[in-house]
């Protein structure tokens, strides 16, 4: 089975930076005990994603495991399609690449790299990629290669040069707008964050600690504004703006909201589970009261 038919069901979007290799390990086989298809991982400036996949792989026997995203930025895109085919072919393809063009603040203000036209910049690569040569013994099928898109001008480039497209912090109703510019035939994995609490306030205020991290980065606050909220909104933390991108109540509320997302086009969901204990507490209950196997 490829990481293809695998994906039809939803899985997990995580941070795993504040646990041990061993926690990490432990935390991947749980999550494929609950039934979930897939753990999506982060590359930011924590562990890197393909050494990392490399171990949760070795220790579970089901679970695909997805960059979300690997940036562009910090590999050539040789030693990119190196990593994706060796460890499509070491974990039996249970690998998807997702990769993006990170942040301008990311880039251009942490890695002092050139970030004047992400868009070309984007498609530049993946062409090198598909130029680049791979002598090694090849996985059975080269592994899925999905984008991090928001506007329409990624989506198309993830429709024209890549296997479909990940979207992180968005709506039902841009999954729709989404798979109406990628088509029929194109993979769109969508992330969705997650509180299980009926407390409007306390499922407001995680949203909220979530929402401060990324609310200046341009990239969404641009794809929010097109969504139709405004900055005032935006900045203020609106109940209309944060209930519409952070699923909140009970487990009956959340999977509606995520059915809603396979309703407007979505192959599939990875969730990300927000804690009311504080941005690092992991809520199992969330995740046990979501999986695929409750």
């Amino acid at each position: 089975m490829s990481a293809l038919d695998h994906l039809r069901t939803p899985g997990v979007w995580y941070f795993t930076d504040g646990m041990t290799a061993g926690q990490a390990a432990e935390f991947a086989g749980r999550v494929e005990s609950l039934g979930y298809s897939a753990l999506w991982l982060p590359d930011t400036i924590g562990r890197d994603p393909f050494a990392h996949i490399a171990w949760l792989a070795s220790q579970t026997s089901s679970l695909v495991f997805a960059t979300g995203i690997a940036s562009i930025f910090h590999r050539h895109p040789g030693p990119m399609m190196q990593v994706a085919n060796t460890l499509a072919e070491q974990t039996g393809g249970r690998f998807v690449l997702g990769l993006g063009v990170s942040h301008g603040p990311m880039v251009a203000g942490l890695r002092g790299l050139d970030y004047s036209k992400p868009l070309t910049q984007m498609r530049d690569y993946l062409a090198a990629m598909d130029a680049s040569p791979y002598r090694a013994v090849g996985p059975q099928e080269r592994p899925p290669r999905v984008l991090a898109a928001l506007g329409p001008k990624m989506l198309e480039l993830s429709r024209d040069a890549a296997d479909g497209a990940h979207p992180y912090w968005t709506t039902p109703e841009h999954t729709a707008e989404a798979r109406s510019i990628l088509g029929p035939g194109k993979l769109l994995c969508v992330e969705q964050k997650v509180v299980l609490s009926t407390d409007a306030e306390q499922a407001r205020a995680a949203g909220n600690a979530a929402l401060s991290i990324y609310a200046a980065l341009p990239n969404y606050r641009n794809n929010w504004l097109r969504l139709g909220f405004t900055d005032d909104e935006i900045e203020r933390r609106d109940p209309r703006f944060v209930d519409a991108v952070v699923a909140w109540g009970d487990a009956d509320a959340i999977r509606a909201r995520v059915q809603a997302h396979y309703d407007a086009g979505a192959d599939h969901v990875c969730i990300q589970p927000l804690s009311t204990e504080g941005p690092m507490a992991l809520d199992w209950a969330a995740l046990e009261a979501l999986a695929p196997t409750a």
